[in-house]
């Protein structure tokens, strides 16, 4: 009877340990994977998220210096 129990008790060890394991390696939370559209600056040409861009008179710029620029010419 002893040897069943400690049968019983490794096989309910080895499952809490497999779906403890399993647990940490659930995927990143879905803000993390989210997808954003990229624009380009329209000075330099390079490529940058759309949170990350300047918006100004309807052009997208990657910073301030390159928006003053382009308002100069």
């Amino acid at each position: 009877m002893t040897k069943y129990l400690v049968v019983i008790l490794v096989i309910v060890l080895v499952v809490y340990l497999l779906r403890r394991s399993a647990a940490k390696r659930v995927e990143p939370p879905r803000e993390r994977r989210k997808v954003e559209d990229m624009v380009r600056c329209r000075v330099c040409g390079v490529n940058l998220p759309r949170s990350e861009a300047l918006l100004s008179r309807g052009r997208i710029y990657c910073c301030d210096e390159h928006r003053r620029a382009d308002e100069r010419d």
